[in-house]
């Protein structure tokens, strides 16, 4: 018999310690709960690894599950933990729990060899990184199970965490190569270009992207964003600090960047002056993306010049606000603001219900055309959503 579990062992009589299971349910129960983005336990491994836990006197067979009998066939075998695997287990518990342990990710070695590649392909391949990370943290956000007891929630909201980590890193890590002297003109960092699924999306009916967590610097305010001095005032601020904050990421640390679009969140007390275009009872944060380098710090710095050169009544008003919306529903619209009215009506009576989704923050919007010298016509915004499972 060993003292030590593995933690592909440790996961299965984890399992079992809940209550009996057979191989398959053990399978439902892993993919249900999302298990698969961090273990390497196949279907096909499940009876291996039960196998070896009965040969160390881990595991035991039981006469059956509690539950419905099993159907028509050869009747399962169910397992149950022995006292000396749960025993096993509480230790390897502790252990996990208390003791970080090292990570030999595959990254490390493609960031060691990436000189063995043009920056064109290395720069491919980080952008190929992107779109997966962002495919896997949809896959996580989409196994979370409402209602889940708190130990299972803490599972993906670790994983989430992770991901949402690496996503950042990767941000700033591919603005530092586009900043490398000698390196394949990868520009200045434009969110636009390079976060094309989240500004500059195709589809102009709703669809589910991932956003991860976004830095921004902010205004707070309310009134009739045609009228409000507020509203004006507001903006002047965002892009005199915006504008500081590029210059002196390009002159302090040689990382240049293309100032983002003007972005907004939108909500009020009463959601129906929405409907009524009452927009004096609206309320709004109205934000220009940063990228992950720039610190507070620098956003404060960046407020002082700004604050010396123009005589702005709210650039004192400017901070910096981190959102995390995760999964969104994201429509580009085309037409005037005022003409948003029906694809919101579809969002909410047509595709979350359809989709099981509902509301889960603020209404958001991305402008990426100057209304000052586009028509109404061909304006082009971005609606998102931050939605959740119902």
């Amino acid at each position: 018999m060993r003292a030590t579990l593995t933690p592909a062992e440790a996961l299965l009589l984890g399992l079992l310690a809940e209550r009996p299971r057979h191989g398959y349910e053990l399978e439902e129960v892993i993919a249900a709960r999302g298990m698969r983005e961090w273990t390497e336990i196949g279907f096909s491994s499940i009876y291996y690894l039960i196998g070896r836990l009965e040969k160390y006197g881990f595991v035991t067979e039981v006469p059956h599950a509690p539950g419905p009998k099993p159907g028509r066939g050869k009747p399962r075998k169910v397992y149950a933990p022995a006292p000396a695997g749960l025993a096993a287990l509480a230790e390897a518990t502790r252990t996990a729990l208390a003791e970080p342990h090292p990570l030999f990710p595959q990254l490390l070695v493609g960031l060691a060899n990436q000189p063995v590649l043009d920056s064109a392909e290395v720069a491919e391949a980080l952008d190929r990184r992107a779109a997966l990370l962002a495919e896997r943290a949809a896959a996580v956000r989409a196994a979370v199970q409402p209602g889940a007891p708190a130990f299972v929630q803490a599972i993906f909201d670790y994983s989430l965490s992770q991901l949402d980590a690496e996503r950042r890193w990767l941000d700033t890590y591919r603005a530092t190569l586009r900043a490398e002297p000698g390196a394949n003109p990868m520009s200045p960092y434009d969110v636009k270009r390079d976060q094309k699924a989240l500004y500059a999306p195709k589809n102009t009916d709703w669809g589910l992207v991932e956003v991860p967590v976004t830095q921004y610097i902010a205004v707070d305010g309310s009134g009739d964003p045609n009228t409000a001095g507020e509203y004006r005032h507001a903006v002047e601020a965002l892009y005199a600090v915006a504008y500081a904050i590029k210059f002196a990421s390009r002159s302090d640390l040689g990382r240049d960047l293309v100032a983002g679009p003007l972005e907004g969140l939108w909500w009020a007390d009463d959601m129906s002056v929405f409907t009524s275009r009452a927009k004096g009872s609206w309320k709004w944060t109205m934000l220009i993306h940063q990228p992950g380098w720039i610190t507070e710090e620098m956003i404060e710095a960046a407020k002082a010049t700004a604050a010396a050169k123009k005589k702005l009544p709210s650039i004192g008003l400017v901070h910096r606000r981190e959102l995390t919306e995760g999964t969104c529903a994201q429509v580009l619209h085309i037409g005037s603001y005022d003409d948003e009215a029906p694809l919101l009506e579809r969002l909410h009576q047509d595709y979350l219900p359809a989709h099981g989704l509902v509301p889960a923050g603020l209404h958001h919007e991305i402008y990426l055309s100057d209304p000052r010298r586009v028509e109404p016509a061909k304006m082009k915004t971005i609606v998102r959503q931050p939605v959740a499972p119902q």
